[in-house]
């Protein structure tokens, strides 16, 4: 479970005196803990959706870096760009583009999508497969120019 390699690295970084790494595996726990104690989540954290919560905060994060870069703010954007790089260490490696596609031309073909109204079926599937393996803009990108 991730949560658990969460904690146990916490325990690591406090060793090694990582100031970053401390501060940012602070904050995915605190994320954690948020989500596992929410209506409806019985006290239970699965790694699927542990791995959605990952993905927002790296993409937060580099947000935040972008906006601090084009306020000349580097050092700010240093520190966060940082603690995006513990965040994503936790992270599936991505998918290049042509692994996405094949992947969705694969769901497509077991759908039997046709035509761009098909687009919901063919998203949901995508989604689900592709989880914390590529961003939704990216899959949708796919569909669409596949589908058109």
């Amino acid at each position: 479970m991730l949560f658990d390699q969460v904690s146990k690295d916490i325990v690591a970084a406090m060793k090694a005196k990582d100031k970053v790494r401390l501060e940012a595996l602070r904050n995915i726990k605190k994320v954690f803990i948020e989500a596992k104690t929410a209506p409806g989540a019985n006290d239970t954290l699965d790694n699927a959706v542990a791995l959605k919560i990952l993905q927002k905060l790296a993409k937060q994060g580099n947000d935040s870096a972008a906006l601090y870069k084009s306020q000349n703010r580097a050092d700010l954007a240093e520190a966060e760009l940082a603690q995006v790089a513990v965040i994503e260490s936790y992270l599936p490696k991505p998918l290049s583009l042509e692994e996405i596609e094949t992947t969705v031309k694969d769901i497509i073909s077991q759908t039997g999508a046709t035509s761009i109204k098909d687009i919901g079926k063919v998203m949901g599937a995508s989604n689900k497969q592709l989880a914390g393996r590529a961003d939704g803009k990216t899959i949708s990108d796919i569909v669409k120019k596949l589908l058109a």
